[in-house]
């Protein structure tokens, strides 16, 4: 394939006052509008395996205990046009069953209505990866695909 599956799949953004998180089976990604003309030493961010803390020109952001584990030495932040920061974290979890339903625990939840299409998304990014052949990124989905949707992977064995 020659075009990521997110790609083609588009993302379903959770909203949030300071911009947006999306995920995929692997990733978490946090996008953060900032005033433009920031610049990358008005930026703090540490990235913990379970903790997040951003504060740009020494105001928080966000800071707290994210919703599920991530490998802390593989997490990364950008600074795009000095104007987004672009948070990238690599979760410890990657299995499609693994959808966070929010950023931290407790905030930047998403609504039913979003968890519902992040939670068939990554069934669908599942169903890819089970399948490569086939191209689900298009796909609608429907029945029981919480958790990650059923397991196949026994079938004919």
């Amino acid at each position: 394939m020659s075009v990521h599956f997110d790609e083609r799949s588009g993302v379903i953004p959770c909203k949030t006052p300071w911009g947006a998180w999306y995920q995929t089976m692997e990733e978490v990604f946090i996008e953060v509008d900032v005033p433009p003309g920031t610049s990358a030493k008005d930026i703090k961010c540490n990235l913990g395996s379970k903790q997040i803390e951003l504060a740009v020109k020494g105001r928080d952001v966000f800071k707290g205990k994210l919703f599920g584990s991530t490998i802390a030495d593989e997490g990364t932040w950008t600074l795009e046009d000095k104007k987004l920061i672009r948070i990238i974290l690599m979760k410890s979890n990657r299995e499609a069953g693994n959808c966070w339903p929010s950023l931290l625990e407790g905030e930047y939840c998403a609504d039913p209505w979003v968890q519902d299409q992040m939670q068939r998304k990554l069934t669908l990014e599942r169903f890819q990866r089970e399948n490569p052949g086939f191209d689900f990124s298009g796909a609608e989905i429907s029945g029981n695909f919480a958790g990650g949707g059923p397991d196949f992977s026994n079938l004919g064995k």
